[in-house]
């Protein structure tokens, strides 16, 4: 069996950062996604949205400094970049709808090998289900990312061949960032991007009780 070390959600929010392109405009997700405005590299202008009504969202503020009539969807307080504006609600869903986003970054339930996401509710009685604007993000970005842990609390893949949770979006989703491995999803079912140092893909496979078709360089 492979030894390996799992993400911290730093470093996993670090790795999802890496990816997102110069002059992005970006969405970041209730949750563990919130985290990669804290990784965007110095330098790059990238332009985060929020779905409660901002545009050009910075990092969380320092300690003491948080001021809580600027939050995220999360209610997480924020900072607004120079230039950065906030506006109704119906605007920004707006946004979303119409592919003016290039990236949203989104937590989930579920993912299948296809790109279905499950994110919303778990189905099971007395859960609260909370789809906010997730469906919205899904279809209507550009790119959906999914960014979570690989495996549930009780060791169950989260990444499966169909979803058994309600759907937020039927093949929507390209990539999964995960504390063990980013994985793009495609038509033929998943592709390694990467893994965790020391994770064999023989042992990914039998994680995920998937295939999982080898990295392919891009030419």
């Amino acid at each position: 069996m492979s030894t390996y070390q799992r993400r911290s959600k730093d470093q996993l929010a670090q790795r999802v950062a890496r990816d997102i392109f110069d002059g992005a405009y970006v969405n970041l997700g209730i949750g563990m996604p919130t985290q990669v405005a804290n990784h965007l590299p110095p330098g790059m202008e990238v332009v985060l949205h929020s779905e409660n009504g901002i545009l050009g969202m910075g990092a969380a503020p320092p300690a003491g400094q948080e001021d809580y009539d600027l939050i995220n969807a999360g209610k997480q307080p924020v900072t607004l970049l120079p230039g950065g504006v906030y506006f109704h609600h119906a605007d920004s869903f707006a946004m979303m709808r119409g592919g003016h986003l290039d990236i949203c970054v989104l937590g989930a339930f579920q993912v299948s090998a296809t790109g279905d996401l499950a994110n919303w509710s778990t189905g099971e009685a007395g859960s609260i289900p909370a789809v906010g604007g997730a469906m919205d993000l899904a279809i209507g970005a550009k790119q959906t990312w999914v960014m979570m842990d690989l495996l549930s609390k009780t060791g169950q893949s989260k990444v499966v061949q169909s979803c058994s949770y309600p759907l937020t979006g039927i093949a929507c989703v390209k990539r999964i960032y995960s504390d063990l491995a980013t994985l793009a999803c495609t038509p033929s079912g998943l592709q390694l991007i990467d893994t965790v140092e020391g994770l064999e893909h023989a042992e990914l496979e039998r994680l995920l009780g998937l295939p999982v078709l080898p990295f392919a360089p891009a030419h």
